[in-house]
């Protein structure tokens, strides 16, 4: 497994500032039905460092066997951090859609929240193969439970993924009605299916992708004009682009354009 490639840095707002082992593997064969990807973190901070981990998030779920515990992590609406202290790991997977109902009946309700999960098996069995240093032993022994708690895939559910796949990839996707159409399937079957998947609008998906998109831009543009920026995303105009950007990550793209340059600091 650790011989599959590693997916991009999108969503992460300062890739530097990652800590020394973090990656995405992409799920495959049957288990990639349930699971986007895998991701792999570990750490070790100087005493008095935090390193802190800047998001604007996949708007998905995410299942975090860490080291003194397991956590749910609902969709999240807004970028995000997490400061990372001492030492320790994380073992996840970015669900797709289809595993959802598995542990939640209502994903809107687990919004911006994270939840411990009592589940002592699986803690120790993905904990007694990062203890040897066998992260892909981790990660198959997490596929397994997982597999083995969600169980068979329904048509419907698949729908469901294609829907996400399809918001958090085409780029000529820019409305429900894109959405609607490019699934062939109802504006009312797009907004079901978000809401009993998912927990957020077909609209805040390819919102997301979007401004996703446009902050990987000015990460690996420096000195880009921003109005360009804007119109390869899709916004109206700058103003348009920088009122959404400021909304769900906090600051304005000029702001983050100086931030990235320092690593994250305020100049």
């Amino acid at each position: 497994m650790g011989e599959l490639p590693e997916i991009s840095e999108r969503g992460v707002l300062y890739p530097r500032r990652l800590p020394p082992r973090f990656q995405r593997i992409p799920a495959t064969g049957p288990v990639s039905e349930l699971v986007v990807w895998w991701w792999i973190a570990q750490w070790n901070e100087p005493p008095g460092s935090v390193s802190r981990q800047d998001l604007l998030p996949f708007p998905g779920c995410n299942l975090v066997v860490e080291q003194d515990m397991v956590g749910f992590a609902g969709p999240t609406t807004r970028a995000s951090y997490r400061d990372l202290v001492g030492s320790g790991w994380a073992v996840a997977a970015l669900l797709q859609p289809a595993a959802v109902p598995a542990f939640t009946s209502d994903p809107a309700s687990v919004r911006d929240s994270y939840v411990s999960l009592s589940v002592p098996e699986l803690h120790l069995q993905v904990a007694e193969a990062v203890a040897v240093g066998d992260f892909d032993d981790a990660v198959a022994r997490l596929a397994a439970w997982v597999t083995a708690r969600v169980g068979p895939v329904s048509d419907e559910a698949r729908l469901a993924n294609s829907l996400a796949e399809v918001a958090g990839s085409n780029s000529s996707v820019v409305t429900v009605s894109d959405l609607a159409a490019a699934l062939n399937v109802s504006q009312r079957t797009v907004h079901r299916l978000a809401a009993q998947y998912i927990g957020l609008t077909p609209h805040a998906l390819i919102r997301r992708r979007r401004l996703q998109e446009a902050a990987e831009h000015i990460r690996s543009e420096p000195g880009v004009s921003l109005s360009d920026v804007a119109a390869a995303h899709g916004f109206s105009d700058q103003a348009h682009f920088a009122r959404e950007f400021q909304r769900f990550l906090g600051q304005t793209p000029r702001e983050y354009q100086k931030r990235v340059e320092n690593n994250g600091q305020i100049s």
